[in-house]
């Protein structure tokens, strides 16, 4: 899984992070695990494989919204079954 993190600027309010996290599905249908947050100022999801980065930067701001920053890192699942492996 890879984690793709953006930095976003001009969220006040809880429908602004509805906001974010919509267009994020429009430009990523793949995305899981959508969240945003007003006050850390960022977004994220779960994919499979990486994204564009530019396709995500023009979402955002076509949605009124000032994306600062993408970047993807892997993921590992974290857990029980993470802490024991097999």
């Amino acid at each position: 899984m890879i984690k793709t993190t953006l930095k976003i600027e001009g969220m006040m309010c809880g429908m602004c992070e509805a906001h974010i996290c919509d267009a994020i599905r429009k430009a990523v249908p793949s995305a899981k695990k959508v969240v945003a947050s007003r006050s850390k100022k960022e977004a994220s999801f779960l994919t499979e494989d990486t994204v564009d980065a530019q396709v995500l930067k023009n979402a955002i701001n076509a949605s009124g919204y000032t994306c600062l920053s993408v970047e993807s890192a892997p993921y590992e699942k974290k857990g029980l079954k993470a802490f024991f492996r097999f």
